[in-house]
């Protein structure tokens, strides 16, 4: 089977970013894959592609950064949604030229601007899969709305929550769309895991406002008030940096609290720790909180919608504590950094949980969708099944949205001839 993935920019940094290239290299052991990135703006990814898989990029902006048609208002991809503004005509050509010119078997599409775009412009022949890393309360109204419209011509929709899933099902209504749950898979540790003896909190992210790093460490303040030997490591970049720096100087934490800047193989990080945290107000799933529990580190986590309250059992393999609490939050840190039998026995258990999330399983759910999606449009039927009950997904032909999608994709592909000309 011939897998593309059609990616924001694969030479970023970022979870959806990671989790891509997690799934590529996983599937590649059995299948043809590429990553088709639409933006590019260095030489090298921070992320090496697994071996058997291509690389390519659709618009360099080192060089078309200025190109006219980049001055231009996108036409087909959405307005309301997040990265609009990075999108132009000439995002709109290539995508539309690419997926044209497609010799895969399924393209999955990793935000919902490219969902829209695979949904209007694939080729009949090829198998539509969008993926969303975000949960469906996080879009505005507005993106909701252009995209059921435009996902019931998808022939698959993964979420990487459960709860996410059902909440795709039960609002959007896409008929004949099969909706699943696929959560985000993390490669098999090299390393011997962590013995919960190190006197260090490690997290690790975007740092962003959503990931309330600033909560962390307030929360982190009381925890070295009393335990001054032990350390939190924030570990990514971004543009909450100079304030946190502010902050950790504030509080007098620079003995105790170090922004360490980004790394690419977060493994050995991990393993040099005895706790991981994450204090998000929101978190569609929370990679980090398994690359911890990975490689034997009990979590603290808030339990922000949706992700880690389906990854983290509290008080099994970590804690649990409502978003936005500092107080809970130290709390909880301050439970394990007190009781070294705990957080040994916890991160045990956290191992052992954390296994379901290994490639293995992960890609099995994923061949099986990637399968139900071709073999469906090879026979010119959609791979929905009836899940009965109240969560049934409804059936249909679809021919109105079918003729709708078809005319908007028309209207757009006229759009971006007559304006590059």
């Amino acid at each position: 089977m011939k897998i593309s993935f059609l990616i924001h920019n694969a030479y970023g940094i970022g979870g959806t970013i990671s989790t891509t290239f997690n799934l590529a290299a996983a599937l590649a052991g059995r299948h043809d894959v590429e990553i088709v990135s639409v933006l590019r703006h260095r030489e090298h990814p921070n992320l090496t592609p697994g071996p058997g898989v291509t690389l390519r990029a659709l618009v360099d902006l080192r060089r078309e950064r200025d190109h006219p048609l980049h001055t231009r208002p996108a036409a087909v991809y959405p307005a309301s949604e997040y990265r609009y503004r990075q999108y132009s005509e000439l995002t709109d050509q290539r995508i539309a030229e690419s997926l044209a010119a497609t010799d895969a078997d399924v393209i999955i599409g990793t935000r919902p601007g490219l969902n829209v775009h695979l949904a209007l412009q694939a080729p009949e022949r090829v198998a539509r899969v969008g993926q969303e890393h975000l949960t469906l309360a996080h879009h505005p109204p507005r993106l909701r709305t252009a995209l059921r419209r435009a996902y019931r011509s998808l022939d698959v929709l993964t979420t990487v929550t459960e709860a996410d899933a059902e909440a795709y099902r039960r609002r959007m209504r896409l008929p004949g769309v099969l909706v699943e749950a696929l959560p985000n898979s993390v490669p098999d540790p090299v390393l011997p895991p962590a013995d919960g003896t190190a006197k260090i909190v490690v997290a690790a992210g975007r740092l962003v406002p959503v990931k309330r790093y600033d909560l962390l460490i307030e929360a982190f303040a009381r925890v070295a008030a009393e335990f001054p030997d032990w350390q939190l490591r924030i570990y990514g970049k971004g543009e909450e940096q100079d304030r946190l720096r502010a902050l950790i100087e504030r509080r007098g934490l620079w003995n105790n609290v170090f922004l360490m800047g980004a790394v690419s193989a977060m493994e050995a990080e991990w393993v040099k720790g005895s706790i991981g945290a994450a204090a998000a107000d929101f978190e569609s799933f929370g990679m980090t909180l398994v690359e911890a529990m990975r490689c034997g580190l009990p979590v603290v986590s808030t339990d922000c919608p949706h992700g880690p309250r389906e990854i983290v059992s509290d008080g099994v393999d970590g804690r649990l504590v409502p978003a936005g609490d500092a107080d809970a939050l130290a709390a909880a840190l301050l439970d394990l950094v007190r009781d070294g039998e705990r957080r040994r026995r916890m991160g045990g258990v956290a191992l052992t949980h954390a296994a379901r999330y290994a490639p293995g399983p992960v890609v099995e759910r994923a061949e099986r969708l990637l399968r139900a999606a071709t073999e469906a449009r090879a026979e010119g039927r959609r791979p929905a099944a009836d899940r009965g009950g109240p969560h049934r997904v409804l059936l249909g032909h679809g021919h109105a949205v079918r003729d709708l999608t078809r005319t908007a994709a028309s209207t757009a592909l006229r759009t971006l001839r007559k304006g590059s000309r």
